[in-house]
Formats: structure tokens, C-alpha cells, sequence
């Protein structure tokens, strides 16, 4: 019983040896640029600007392939904060500013087709093949992903309402100077 308890400990410290080696030597470089923006974008994972998720565009922002422009989630604010860190101009030009939302299904228009269940990336829909559907406003994030599928259009896209939680003081805007 000791000699298998032994050999079991011998041989978890040899492989634990040989893989924090192997991690040390064959360790990827990162680029900190890359790592930096990737913190610095929501994480929804939505796709709205076209890449698969929030890491794709970080590396491709770090690379100087892709605009500063294409994260929905981030707004404005996010457009500010990448254009300073990359030392670039924000070029707003067609650049439409979108409040938060989450998709609405109207009861009366679902066929139940479950076009729009397989469309979203956070399984905020909730339903069955032939029966009404769903959204949980929570999880969904506004991606609009399931909107174009839809072949009734029954899926709208709805503002969040201002509550007391939500609310908040807007900025004064920066006065012009003469």
C-alpha cells in the first residue's frame, strides 16, 4: 500500500516538473497592447463588430486592422478611451450612438420556428419548436443578432427603462471654446 502511494506521489511530482517546464519554455508572447484593450472592451462576446468575440478584436485594434468604431456595447466612451490608448483620431463619421436594449418578442406574431433560439449567442430565449417565445432581459445584451432571422418579425428591440437603478446624471457637456 505504501509502494503504490509512493510511486503515485513520484509520479505526480515528475509530471507536475515536466509541465510547469513545458510552460515556462514553450510560453506563447503576448502582446501587453493586446491585453490591455482586451480588459478595456465590455467581454459580451455579442459579435457586433463582426469579429467572433471580444479577443479577435483586441488583437486585430492591437494590429491596426480593424476601426475603433465597431463596438456597439462600448459607445462612445469606449470609442475615447481605444483612439487615446492607440494615439489615434476617432473618425465618427456614420457613427450612430445606441442606447442599451434587449430584444422583445411579440406573442401574437411568434410562430415558434426557433430561428431566433439558435441565433443567440447567450440563450436569453426561451422556447420550444412550434410554441411561443421568450426573452430573458437579463442575459440578453442587445446584439440583435436574432432580429434579421426572424421570419414574422416578431422580434423588436426594446430601450431598457429608466429606473432608479439604472439612472444617472448625465455629463455637462464641455463648453466651446470662442
Amino acid at each position: 500500500m505504501l509502494m503504490a502511494i509512493g510511486s503515485l506521489t513520484v509520479i505526480g511530482l515528475v509530471l507536475g516538473l515536466i509541465l510547469g517546464l513545458a510552460a515556462k519554455f514553450l510560453a506563447v508572447e503576448q502582446n501587453p497592447l493586446e491585453a490591455e484593450i482586451r480588459e478595456m472592451l465590455p467581454g459580451s462576446q455579442c459579435g457586433q463588430c463582426g469579429f467572433v468575440g471580444c479577443a479577435p478584436y483586441a488583437e486585430a485594434l492591437a494590429k491596426g486592422e480593424a476601426p475603433i468604431t465597431l463596438c456597439v456595447p462600448g459607445g462612445k466612451v469606449l470609442i475615447d478611451q481605444l483612439a487615446k490608448k492607440l494615439g489615434v483620431e476617432p473618425d465618427l463619421d456614420g457613427y450612430e450612438e445606441k442606447t442599451p436594449g434587449y430584444a422583445y418578442i411579440k406573442e401574437e406574431l411568434c410562430i415558434g420556428c426557433t430561428r431566433c433560439i439558435r441565433e443567440c449567442s447567450t440563450d436569453a430565449i426561451l422556447g420550444a419548436n412550434k410554441l411561443m417565445h421568450t426573452v430573458i432581459v437579463d442575459p440578453c445584451h442587445g446584439c440583435e443578432k436574432c432580429v434579421p432571422v426572424c421570419p414574422t418579425d416578431a422580434i423588436v428591440m426594446k430601450p431598457y427603462e429608466v429606473t432608479l437603478n439604472t439612472w444617472y446624471w448625465p455629463k455637462p457637456e464641455e463648453a466651446q471654446a470662442a
